[in-house]
């Protein structure tokens, strides 16, 4: 067999992928560009993808695909649909980064509630130092306890979320993207409720028709004065310029770790904001902790192993 691994470098350089050398020839490269990827997957048997587009063009002219991996939950830069004509098996990775996303999220917003780039710079510029106090509390801060979580999509990630936060003692609210989810442990309300009664809102949706552009500039006018919006689910959920005008305009305080375009975009309003401090942008790196990854590898060499042992 011969094994393709297209972005390896979205993996981290810690991350060893010779545990796939058991199934055949490996070939590892960096970054694959949209128009080297044909090449690179012609005699494939197999691809692992994270986030490498594989589409009808791609797929195509590679005779010899069996299986796609994709190194991921979402499959949205697959179009499955050509992959099952072709009978080609596309396989992804559920719930590896569960607690790291979940310890993210907590991350972020305990670095906006607490202030800690202001008090850690009033530290370093010697402020303190020169004071006569032996705090400083300019700057105050919220507990959670009794406070009010709204989560947005509550999942497998979203109720994790929710099971940390009530356990600092916080009052759990949910919206259901897709309408389906009914939980009996934590009270479902409507978008609208959920963002003007919540002191934090955190987002763990996948994004679909449901969800984009679901926050706008109408309705996060909703959001409570010195809320804090935190989003782990997906770029595009958030209206970014709508979300840029609000953060001028309102004392709120938001942390991305999931933006519209990936990289984001050198022009994005959100980098041309007034209130910078208001506003914590991490690069897509929730899902990353060292455990996590290698949850992620372990969790593909058993599809990998799954599927050959199927076909045997």
């Amino acid at each position: 067999m011969k094994i393709v691994i297209l972005d390896s470098k979205t993996l981290g350089s810690d991350c060893e992928l010779d545990l796939f050398n058991k199934f055949g020839e490996i070939e590892i490269f960096e970054t694959t560009s949209s128009n080297k990827t044909i090449d690179r997957i012609k005699d494939a048997d197999i691809v692992l993808t994270n986030k490498v587009v594989l589409g009808k063009k791609e797929m195509e002219s590679a005779l010899n695909l069996k299986l796609i991996c994709v190194l991921a939950t979402g499959m949205n830069n697959i179009d499955t649909e050509f992959a099952k004509s072709r009978d080609i098996v596309v396989k992804n990775v559920k719930g590896y980064s569960t607690q790291s996303v979940t310890q993210h999220t907590f991350a972020m917003a305990f670095y906006l509630i607490e202030q800690l780039k202001y008090y850690d710079e009033f530290v370093k510029s010697s402020s303190w130092s020169q004071s006569k106090l032996f705090t400083c509390i300019d700057k105050p801060f919220f507990e959670l306890h009794k406070k009010t979580w709204g989560i947005i999509g509550l999942g497998e990630i979203g109720k994790n979320v929710a099971n940390v936060a009530k356990a600092f003692g916080a009052n759990i609210i949910y919206y259901s993207t897709s309408n389906n989810n009914n939980s009996t442990d934590f009270q479902r309300v409507s978008l609208d409720e959920l963002l003007s009664t919540s002191d934090i809102i955190s987002i763990h949706a996948p994004l679909n028709e449901n969800s984009k552009n679901l926050l706008n500039y109408e309705n996060m006018k909703l959001i409570k004065t010195k809320a804090v919006l935190l989003n782990l689910g997906r770029g595009g959920i958030i209206n970014e310029d709508d979300l840029a005008k609000i953060l001028d305009e309102k004392e709120i305080f938001v942390a991305l770790d999931v933006t519209a375009i990936e990289p984001l975009d050198v022009n994005s309003p959100l980098l041309k904001i007034k209130n910078r401090d208001n506003l914590l942008i991490t690069p897509h790196i929730a899902w990353s902790s060292i455990e996590a990854r290698n949850k992620l590898l372990e969790q593909t060499y058993k599809n990998i192993e799954d599927f050959l042992r199927d076909k045997s």
